[in-house]
């Protein structure tokens, strides 16, 4: 969730770095941005209504079971075990996240690049957009 502290690195974000990048959603992220204040929601999806939604296959929901398993998170973090499953198995080059404890993390990643390892799936970069915007 984008919070007041990061409005200008969102503005940066949508206004400079984005553009430089093929972007895609999933159907995960729009259920989720679909949430809240309803002026709130639909800016967001009026952000995003140009992206292509990945598909979520049946070999995503067992990779992000095999995520889910492994990361050790809680029931209510699960839609962050397939974020990673769907940019793992789609080739997808970066995640991009605020979400430091489920998926920009240090652990998590490791853990990602272990399985995807064994699978023969490439491993996404996961950073956050502060991350992706330097150099």
């Amino acid at each position: 969730m984008i919070v007041a502290a990061h409005q200008q690195i969102t503005n940066d974000w949508w206004e400079s770095a984005l553009p430089n990048y093929e972007a895609f959603v999933s159907p995960i992220v729009l259920d989720e941005i679909s949430r809240g204040d309803a002026n709130a929601v639909q800016s967001r999806l009026e952000k995003v209504s140009v992206f292509p939604v990945l598909e979520i296959l049946p070999e995503v929901r067992t990779l992000a079971d095999t995520y889910f398993s492994a990361l050790i998170i809680p029931e209510k973090a699960r839609a962050d075990a397939y974020h990673l499953a769907v940019a793992s198995w789609h080739g997808i080059d970066f995640v991009v996240s605020w979400n430091c404890t489920h998926i920009v993390n240090g652990r998590i990643k490791m853990l990602i690049e272990e399985i995807n390892a064994r699978q023969g799936i490439r491993t996404p970069i996961i950073c956050t957009p502060e991350e992706l915007m330097e150099g």
